[in-house]
């Protein structure tokens, strides 16, 4: 367990903006900052930082918190492994405390599988370098490929011996579990016999974005041997192949700052172009491209460009993938290193200036790119040609901007030879088609049945107005009190005053229908009957997961009054702390009127089932008082009331 003051000192120490920046190429918007959400696949950068509050917010997956929530939602972290995480890239030294024996043997699994595939990472570190087998096999491997000794380290390149249990000895000896072990894919347990997974292999391990180890990849060397030339770890709950991209952990600021990111194949083609100071690179590793991958692409560039092998047949196979790119509103280029080349061996040649110049004449956009290959490989028949077209289009309807869509098909056009009215014709069909399944897939989803309510359909849709109405004005009142709690208004006898004061006295006799807001306000009340004056920053840290949820959502501000207005036009625009006490007054009156408008339509409901005259003289008695009660709330705020 982490020591609280050690906690203390990462909250004081991080900067939301440097933490976030790690993993998402953030953009300013006024006082906050803004991207492309990491957890959605959306058009819109819907996803705010708001430095000044020290947190995030989400609005197209509606998560939000503070630095330490956002590394465990975008990495997948613990609590203590995102302190951990922070605590390192600060510097911070953490102080732990005892645990019991039963708190050591309920240690979070996560975190065991951290520790043990840490140490296999050190373990084939250790026998690369200080073994005979692993300095004459892997290591004489690696300097053949022209990889200096700072660029085995960068990568943490390893070496597994050819033994059926090297690490599973070592690591039963260091007193780690087998069965971690196995749950990390580093050993293989088959009819009650464990052994290595990983035998007489160089090593590459595989981080996630925040530098952890969470898998490895294991090439052969002998020629004699005849299993797979490659193999990874499987999955586990900490790798999803589908959802990495191998040497996005070192390259991740280098695409950053380029604004671009070149796509390879292999592992190998990674660490050459690396080495030759080319760093914006990561490799699929030999899969297809997925989704997910295509997002965490874009959580550092929207711009692309994918480096194919010399090699016709292995082009025609990677295409695949190319739609995914397109689909997930990224630009898209591509380049065809020369017949034989590689990634890997071209950027030895070339060097890091020759190889960018070379991609930077070379590539193409990718529609053009895919049109070309597949043409070559449809000589004069009409039919290939047809149903190269109907591809080319096909990935054309990826695209959700129309206008470039509409520049693709121009360009299609030319170089297919075929009428632009009858691109636009298949493009349109596929997009009608597609629109189709859509409404057929959301069509097939069961539908939730409403509950009956013993009231005819009028009434429930008024009552539930008023509810809905009301507890956006309770809400609009705790915006008020979570942003603006601990500022200072000027009361009437122009005498200053806490605006938390203030609200708790105007806002004395209500009760919250919103079970989260109450628990808010009697937070601020609590705290202050004990001399302290707090604000929404205080709130993020409560126990309750709803407040805290309810604290982000009501602190972060998808729109913002821009500076231009005063400073380059000299327009004034109010802003709401100019009137926070008008506000507040107002925020509270409205919901004193809505409550006011609800216990009349309650009073008119009885009213419909009383049984004596009597009983309907006190309703209506009752609807009068009230009704001269929201008159009166009317006229202070200016409305007017009819019938």
């Amino acid at each position: 367990m982490i020591h609280p003051s050690t906690i203390e000192e990462i909250k004081n120490r991080i900067d939301i903006v440097e933490v976030v920046g790690d993993f998402v190429t953030l953009k300013r918007s006024g006082s906050s900052y803004k991207a492309h959400s990491p957890f959605t696949n959306e058009k819109t950068p819907s996803f705010y930082v708001v430095p000044s509050k020290g947190i995030f917010k989400d609005f197209s997956s509606g998560k939000g918190g503070d630095a330490i929530s956002f590394v465990m939602e975008v990495d997948g972290l613990s609590y203590v492994e995102a302190l951990k995480y922070l605590a390192g890239k600060y510097g911070i030294e953490i102080k732990e405390e005892e645990q019991s024996d039963e708190a050591q043997q309920a240690q979070n699994k996560r975190e065991s599988l951290y520790i043990v595939l840490n140490f296999a990472n050190e373990y084939f570190q250790k026998v690369l370098h200080n073994t005979d087998e692993g300095k004459s096999i892997g290591l004489s491997y690696f300097k053949e490929r022209g990889f200096t000794e700072e660029t085995i380290k960068k990568f943490e390149l390893g070496y597994s011996r050819e033994l059926w249990d090297g690490l599973l000895n070592e690591a039963t000896q260091k007193g780690y579990n087998k069965e971690i072990l196995s749950e990390a894919g580093l050993v293989i347990d088959k009819d009650g016999k464990n052994y290595d997974r990983f035998r007489s292999r160089v090593m590459f391990p595989i981080h996630n974005v925040s530098g952890k180890t969470i898998a490895f990849g294991g090439r052969k060397l002998s020629s004699t041997d005849k299993s797979a030339k490659y193999i990874n770890s499987p999955e586990t709950e900490l790798y999803h192949k589908s959802k990495v991209l191998y040497g996005m952990y070192q390259g991740k600021n280098a695409i950053r700052k380029e604004d671009n990111c070149y796509l390879v194949e292999g592992y190998t083609d990674v660490i050459s172009m690396h080495q030759a100071g080319v760093e914006n690179v990561v490799a699929s590793s030999g899969t297809a491209l997925t989704e997910d991958q295509v997002k965490l692409i874009r959580r550092y560039t929207e711009n692309v460009t994918v480096i194919f092998d010399g090699d016709q047949a292995g082009i025609k196979a990677s295409m695949r993938g190319i739609d995914l790119l397109l689909e997930g509103d990224l630009n898209v280029k591509a380049v065809a290193l020369p017949e034989g080349e590689d990634p890997d061996s071209y950027a030895k040649q070339l060097g890091a200036s020759g190889f960018r110049e070379y991609v930077g004449e070379e590539a193409q956009d990718i529609i053009r790119f895919k049109t070309k290959v597949l043409l070559d490989e449809t000589g004069n028949d009409p039919v290939k040609k047809a149903g190269v077209i109907k591809d080319i289009v096909s990935s054309i309807t990826k695209i959700n901007d129309p206008v470039k869509r509409t520049v693709y098909i121009k360009d299609c056009s030319d170089l297919l030879g075929i009428a632009e009215s009858v691109l636009v014709a298949e493009q349109n069909k596929i997009l009608i088609e597609n629109r189709k399944k859509q409404r057929s897939d959301q069509s097939s989803q069961p539908e939730i049945e409403a509950p009956p309510f013993p009231m005819e359909q009028e009434e429930i849709i008024d009552q539930l107005d008023i509810a809905k109405i009301i507890e956006y004005q309770e809400r609009e009142s705790i915006r008020v009190l979570v942003n603006y709690g601990k500022n200072k208004i000027q009361t009437r006898e122009m005498q200053d005053q806490n605006l938390i004061d203030y609200f708790l006295n105007e806002a004395d006799e209500i009760q919250f229908t919103n079970e989260t807001y109450r628990k808010i306000i009697e937070v601020f009340r609590e705290k202050l009957n004990e001399g302290e004056v707090i604000d929404g920053e205080f709130l993020l840290h409560h126990e309750d997961e709803k407040v805290r949820k309810t604290v982000i959502d009501l602190s972060a501000d998808k729109y913002e009054i821009s500076e231009n207005w005063s400073e380059k036009y000299q327009i004034h625009v109010p802003r709401e702390t100019e009137f926070l006490r008008d506000v507040t007054y107002t925020n509270v009156l409205r919901l004193k009127f809505r409550i006011v408008q609800q216990l009349i339509q309650e009073e008119t409901d009885k009213l419909k089932h009383a049984t004596s005259e009597a009983e309907v003289d006190e309703l209506l008695d009752d609807i009068n008082e009230l009704k001269m009660v929201s008159v009166e709330i009317a006229k202070i705020l200016g409305n007017v009331l009819v019938g």
